[in-house]
């Protein structure tokens, strides 16, 4: 017999082990059954190896089938659709994440978020290096359910609603609210980069049948955060997030590559909340500011949004670095190889190297 502490530390992980192994190789749609979501919410589609081996440094490719198959999300070696490897499909750029985390495990699962009618479909999860067979996924996007309270759709988690409750120049309380969700949701509180940030125990009411969840975290610094609730039964997942400014501090500065061919590819820094404005700028690995288009500034109460892009056309590392005046330095690195240049000898790709350091 389990005791009680058990049993409920068994039902917690419930969740993690039905995502990690629902879509195990050779798992069809027809075993699962479909992925089913109303429109404009996030879909997780599940793929993992049964054998739960390391892929960090494998291959592994999402298709969307039809007519003509659509690439939604490759990742090879760390590097992946956006960050290092081009060729997505228009209908699923800035749309589609993995669980970097997960794949440590062997976990190829991705999510498209804010998903739209025309996501509904069959899709695939190959591992072309490895000796398994092909995963099939099937899509429901209903859009029906658009337009429908959430609260009244048996199933499926409403977006979250997140406050900030409480906020000084050290630190701000957030509180996040889901309700009447069923089956029961996992909650959580993560960073910009994902990162899963500690909590206080959530608040759960139970009320036939669905449940309502709050949830507060502490942070004490500048960053964007994601309330993330999460049904794995049902493989539903919505999220809603919140910028938090502290002591005029940006937060890190975010860099994509938004293009890439043979020649060269566009680069994207993003600094949110800054106040007074940061001066941004781009650099190789050798220090020298490269040109870039005119900054895109926005103000809102006092904080600054700066968006800045630059072109470059030779692999390096390159570093966005974002200046605060009398308060610190913030920078982010990311490593594009192009084809053709002359430091193509270069092996690996690493992307979004972050780090600060502050000024004397």
């Amino acid at each position: 017999m389990f005791s009680p502490q058990q049993t409920s530390t068994a039902m917690e992980l419930l969740p993690l082990l039905y995502l990690l192994l629902s879509c195990s190789a050779g798992t069809s749609a027809d075993q699962n059954g479909p992925v089913i979501v109303k429109e404009e919410s996030d879909a997780i589609l599940p793929c993992s190896l049964s054998t739960k081996k390391d892929i960090e440094s494998e291959l592994f490719d999402w298709k969307k089938k039809g007519q003509k198959n659509k690439d939604v999300f490759l990742y090879n070696d760390k590097a992946f659709y956006g960050q290092g490897l081009s060729g997505q499909d228009e209908q699923f750029k800035g749309r589609v994440s993995h669980f970097p985390d997960e794949l440590k495990y062997g976990n190829a699962s991705i999510i498209i978020r804010n998903t739209k009618a025309s996501d509904s479909g069959n899709y695939t999860c190959v591992f072309p290096d490895l000796q398994q067979s092909p995963v099939l996924i099937e899509l429901v996007v209903d859009r029906i359910l658009k337009d429908r309270s959430a609260e009244n759709i048996p199933g499926v988690s409403p977006k979250p609603s997140v406050k900030i409750l409480n906020q000084t120049n050290d630190g701000a309380l957030l509180q996040c609210e889901v309700l009447g969700a069923s089956p029961k949701p996992t909650v959580e509180w993560q960073d910009s980069a994902g990162n899963k940030l500690p909590a206080e125990e959530p608040q759960v009411s139970e009320r036939g049948g669905s449940y309502d969840i709050t949830l507060l975290t502490t942070v004490k610094k500048a960053d964007r955060f994601h309330c993330v609730a999460t049904q794995e039964e049902i493989k539903h997942r919505t999220e809603t997030d919140t910028y938090v400014p502290l002591n005029g501090a940006a937060s890190k500065p975010s860099v994509t590559i938004l293009d890439q061919t043979n020649d060269g590819a566009l680069l994207l820094c993003e600094v949110l909340g800054a106040s007074p404005e940061s001066k941004v700028k781009w650099q190789d690995s050798a220090g020298n500011v490269l040109d870039a288009k005119e900054p895109q500034v926005s103000e809102r109460g006092g904080s600054y949004d700066i968006t800045l892009q630059t072109t470059v056309t030779e692999t390096d590392r390159y570093r966005c670095v974002a200046t605060q005046e009398g308060i610190r330095h913030l920078y982010a690195e990311i490593y594009v190889q192009i084809n053709g240049s002359p430091k193509e000898s270069a092996t690996g790709l690493v992307v979004a190297v972050v780090g600060t350091f502050s000024l004397l």
